[in-house]
């Protein structure tokens, strides 16, 4: 069993790159999947956020107001903080708990722990390789834009809220470029996968 990291910047079509390795036969674990279970109605985490932020961050059936809590935390460094230390380590130990599973019962997979923040919560040192996707800060602003609807100065906020892409290159085994269109993305993940077969 391989276990890999999957990282990059938000909207740098980490997402694409964790859909085409699962294609190829690997295992995903995501990040943002688990994030969301945490918070559901009722969880500790969700909980634990309404005590320190206010009910102003849920919706009217009692359900997280993700856009509310993401336009308060992404200009508040403090609060940033805060919520990353009530979901952070709820975060590994189900990742972890995942992969035990794995171990456990299907041990021939490769998996791919998919997560935005692996360098900055650690999660680098359960996994063997970071593989890194990259893209410029212009297409990342763009594509952050269109696909969460924000206006510019938002979306620059969540960009420099994570840490810088040139902090990240120091920690990366494989470096995926989505500067181009899909199939030249597709063309480079399928190569390192191969590659990484033949070890």
């Amino acid at each position: 069993m391989k276990i890999i990291g999957l990282t990059g910047g938000i909207a740098s079509g980490k997402s694409t790159v964790s859909k085409i390795l699962e294609n190829l036969g690997a295992v995903i674990i995501d990040a943002d999947i688990i994030a969301r279970k945490i918070v559901e109605k009722g969880k500790p985490a969700l909980k634990d956020i309404v005590a320190y932020f206010g009910e102003e961050v849920l919706l009217e059936n009692g359900e997280l107001n993700r856009k509310k809590l993401g336009s308060i935390v992404f200009k508040e460094p403090l609060a940033l903080k805060k919520l990353n230390e009530i979901t952070h380590s709820r975060i590994k130990e189900e990742i972890l708990k995942e992969i035990n599973w794995y171990k456990q019962y299907q041990p021939n997979h490769v998996i791919i722990v998919d997560a935005a923040l692996l360098i900055e919560t650690n999660l680098k040192d359960i996994v063997e390789e970071v593989w890194l996707v990259v893209v410029s800060e212009e297409q990342q602003k763009h594509r952050l834009m269109e696909r969460d609807q924000l206006t510019a100065k938002e979306a620059e906020d969540r960009i420099t809220a994570q840490m810088a892409i040139g902090e990240k290159l120091s920690y990366a085994h494989k470096l995926i470029s989505n500067q181009g269109s899909y199939e030249e993305l597709e063309k480079q993940v399928k190569k390192i996968w191969e590659m990484m077969e033949k070890t």
